[in-house]
């Protein structure tokens, strides 16, 4: 089975983030050219063409291109692959964006996210026993991994009907534990995403009432990327976006190669073929680098981001901060989003619109 990639309560994340990261930063990583590069990545749908492309060759054929050596290493708990990366152990991850920003960037790491792979669409969902009508919910108990891309999707559902997280009372559980708890007569109401929710749609009495679907762009997963280290080897850059293209390419084909590929993947994450494409229809994979040029030059994006970092400030996820404003954020077109004298999460389409041009 598919693990979660969103698997403990935020506040645990960030603490470990912070604690790694005072032993290990950025400034102890060599900011000169590179030979050897680590890229983290953990059990996720949109995240399987990684480790693929590892065993077909895909990485080292364009690795070779560029004279360098990339590896593709598995951390098999998604926060800690975070926290890794945040110390500075490894060069870049698989990361979900509002992940991207409360940790390593409100932790002060300058990250670049050059790769926007794909959104959930459906992969996150809010359910309910006995009632598909959203505005049920109110005063009820809603059972979620708090802190966690789950308590944004409810807050934007709640807005959707002219709610608010305080016309319910959230309870955190650990999404190991969420399927169980939502089969208790006494829970009626809880968030979750893939594989999890996939089974607790099939619980009598379940209703889905709202999902990442209904808010399309919003949870995005990322390939990020240390800000000095891709400044100082750009070449690295160009192999990763060459080697997700050609991969989700050839996953896409529909003929023997394609399903080859995505049977490849679906065991790669311990899942059978049927789960592993049950959870890509509700993930929207940009498989065309000019699509994924134009999400990210869309100025929507900022509205994302400006939503994401506004609900997390609210979390207390921005460390402190005193404002919203604090953590900085630019754009492509020189636009920037709260402090831009600290810019630590940068959205840079540079190599995916070299992918679309054909100039790797």
């Amino acid at each position: 089975m598919i693990q979660s990639i969103r698997n403990v309560a935020k506040a645990a994340m960030i603490a470990g983030a912070l604690l790694t990261a005072s032993c290990s930063g950025p400034s102890d990583k060599p900011q000169g050219e590179q030979k050897v590069f680590n890229i983290g990545w953990s059990i996720y749908a949109g995240w399987m063409p990684w480790p693929y492309a590892q065993q077909a060759g895909i990485v080292k054929k364009w690795a070779d291109k560029y004279g360098i050596t990339i590896n593709i290493v598995q951390v098999n708990d998604y926060v800690e692959s975070v926290n890794q990366y945040t110390a500075g152990k490894l060069d870049g991850v698989t990361v979900a964006n509002m992940d991207a920003l409360t940790i390593p960037a409100a932790g002060g790491k300058d990250t670049s996210a050059i790769i926007v792979g794909d959104y959930s669409n459906g992969n996150d969902g809010v359910l309910m026993k006995g009632s598909d009508n959203l505005r049920d919910i109110k005063g009820k108990s809603v059972n979620l991994v708090e802190l966690s891309v789950s308590h944004y999707l409810l807050a934007r559902a709640l807005d959707s009907v002219g709610m608010s997280l305080r016309d319910v009372k959230t309870v955190n559980t650990a999404d190991a534990d969420i399927v169980g708890a939502f089969a208790s007569p006494d829970v009626q109401a809880a968030v979750a995403w893939n594989p999890q929710l996939l089974m607790m749609k099939k619980q009598a009495g379940a209703h889905e009432v709202f999902s990442s679907a209904d808010i399309p762009g919003e949870i995005l997963d990322l390939l990020v990327v240390d800000t000095k280290t891709l400044k100082a080897n750009p070449k690295l850059g160009k192999a990763l976006a060459g080697i997700w293209y050609d991969t989700v390419k050839l996953m896409k084909e529909q003929n023997a190669e394609g399903e080859a590929a995505r049977a490849a993947m679906a065991k790669l994450a311990g899942a059978s073929t049927q789960q592993f494409d049950d959870q890509l229809k509700t993930t929207y994979l940009y498989a065309d680098p000019k699509e994924a040029v134009a999400a990210t030059d869309d100025p929507a994006l900022i509205k994302t981001m400006t939503r994401v970092r506004d609900f997390s400030f609210s979390k207390g996820l921005f460390n402190g901060a005193t404002s919203a404003d604090a953590v900085g954020m630019s754009f492509p077109g020189g636009k920037t989003l709260g402090d831009a004298q600290n810019v630590t999460l940068r959205f840079d389409d540079s190599f995916m619109k070299m992918a679309a041009d054909g100039k790797l």
